[in-house]
């Protein structure tokens, strides 16, 4: 091997975890499992088929999957795993060999979640592979997202009103024909499992067809359901949702740990599955954009748009954590990855219902809980909102893209009924409403029987399909930062809710998926 040179990778950097305490370094013979994606090749045209992006992405990027493989030999790594659909390799090793092949030191942390292990600092890259490296994701394992669902507190339950996911599908007008056969929705799960029965119960009491529901594991990730007050209630939620809405659909669960390198690994799988083949993502996982290092938000962009030119819609909550999205920095936060320019970010409301009719409805707003939305720190006004009028980050005063795009019922007061390890109770979250929009666009590609993809300058072309949001707001109780709500888009509820029948002959009338 002719003697290298490396070179610091600033992406990679991180910081010492918050109130976490480092422990001593791995043992050397530790095996350690890492996700390598290489950067993105310029690509242009239009979307012809699934098949077809995956095989000219195959082709695009196979030298500089060749090249990692090369350099993972070199230092006696392991590839478990090499895909240039996904524009991944993964490695395996003993900490001392990666540690070396990255130039770091890996330690092991407590915090308040639990022991992971991870580094301080930045990477290093050997020269003939710092041109082509997007991101080493797995040296840390710290948790990068949090589930958005808030479960109706007991005390409450007596004032609350709340509803079947279908019943909810009903109010928004959502039809019931297609029922999204010949679809498959792809669900993201960084924990919990969830049980058969659950699903029987859950649908039986929709008066439903349970639909078919498979465990995709991704990095070793499993259906490993726990306890209702766990993620077990996330996946409940996000599969009755879901298949309340699209009940002919299959539904694709993929499993994953809940790090950097488990999200993207996860998004990538789903995306390139010629198996289940989902035409439509649901993600209800995610953090403030600040959360992420730099390498982990730019690989997760980047698979959430490599999902997006291989013809897969993908929705994701808000947050639920109102215009902070949960932080005490005197700042306003948006959630990521909501916030990608690739995604339909979803918004939360309350709603008021008399006559099987919604009466009312306003932001989701409970003081310490509600809808996410903002202003990116990050990411640029995207082309599809170039026409929006966006208010300025209310912390910065810089422009960004805006978040939500859309939004439906959060409000646990008035959320979802769901049977989570044998229990029935009411949750609401942004996370509701992410399937819901995912059960929605599977109908959608049924009936037009091709994918919508990419579907945001669609919806914002069809601003007459929406019901305006225009009371609330999304500031915290005792604070001023935030948003609120009014006539036309707004960072509480995006463009509003669906008005179904509407959108959907839109939406099955609209033109052939445009790349992102």
């Amino acid at each position: 091997m002719a003697e290298q040179h490396y070179v610091e990778f600033p992406d990679s950097r991180h910081e010492m975890p918050a109130r976490a305490h480092r422990h001593e370094k791995l043992a050397d013979g530790e095996r350690v499992e890492v996700s390598v994606y290489v950067k993105p090749r310029p690509v242009s045209g239009r979307f012809v088929s699934h098949e077809a992006v995956l095989a000219d992405r195959a082709e695009r990027h196979h030298d500089d999957i060749e090249t990692i493989k090369a350099f993972a030999a070199d230092h006696g790594l392991e590839v478990i795993e090499a895909d240039a659909r996904r524009r991944l390799v993964r490695l395996a090793g003993s900490a001392s060999a990666m540690q070396a092949a990255f130039k770091v030191d890996l330690h092991w942390f407590s915090g308040d979640q639990a022991k992971f292990r991870g580094y301080t600092g930045a990477l290093k890259l050997r020269s003939d592979i710092a041109a082509i490296v997007e991101s080493v994701l797995g040296l840390d394992t710290r948790p990068v997202a949090q589930p958005r669902l808030q479960r109706l507190i007991k005390s409450a339950q007596a004032a609350s009103a709340t509803y079947l996911p279908n019943q909810v599908g009903g109010f928004y007008g959502i039809p019931t024909s297609p029922d999204g056969a010949g679809e498959c929705i792809a669900i993201i799960e960084l924990g919990g499992g969830y049980h058969e029965s659950d699903i029987t119960t859950a649908f039986a009491a929709m008066g439903l067809k349970p639909p078919t529901v498979v465990a995709v594991s991704v990095d070793g990730g499993s259906n490993a359901p726990t306890t209702p007050d766990s993620a077990d209630g996330e996946v409940g939620l996000d599969i009755q949702v879901a298949g309340g809405i699209a009940p002919g659909a299959k539904l694709a669960v993929y499993f994953t740990p809940n790090t950097d390198a488990g999200f993207t690994d996860a998004v990538t799988a789903a995306a390139t599955d010629t198996t289940n083949k989902p035409s439509v993502m649901s993600i209800s996982w995610g953090g403030p954009e600040s959360s992420y290092s730099t390498q982990g938000r730019n690989s997760l962009n980047s698979a959430l748009q490599d999902a997006a030119m291989a013809g897969v819609t993908v929705t994701v909550a808000s947050g639920d954590n109102l215009a902070t999205d949960g932080l005490s920095d005197g700042a306003v936060h948006v959630d990521f990855p909501a916030s990608s320019p690739h995604v339909v970010g979803c918004g939360g409301t309350a709603i008021t219902v008399s006559g099987g009719t919604i009466t009312a409805e306003s932001v989701w707003n409970n003081g310490t809980s509600g809808g996410g939305g903002g202003i990116s720190t990050v990411f640029p006004v995207p082309a599809f909102q170039a026409g929006v009028k966006l208010p300025v980050n209310a912390s910065t005063g810089g422009s960004g893209r805006g978040v939500p795009d859309v939004a439906a019922d959060a409000d646990p007061n008035t959320g979802y009924q769901v049977t989570v390890d044998g229990q029935t109770f009411a949750v609401g979250g942004t996370s509701a409403v992410a399937p819901l929009w995912a059960g929605f666009f599977a109908l959608v590609n049924a009936a037009r029987g091709s994918r919508l993809g990419f579907v945001n300058p669609a919806l914002y072309a069809h601003e007459a399909a929406f019901r305006d949001i225009t009371q609330g707001n999304n500031i915290p109780a005792g604070s001023t930062l935030g948003y609120s709500a009014g006539p036309g888009w707004d960072a509480c509820t995006g463009l509003g809710v669906m008005k179904g029948g509407t959108l959907f002959s839109a939406l099955k009338a609209a033109a052939s998926t445009p790349v992102a």
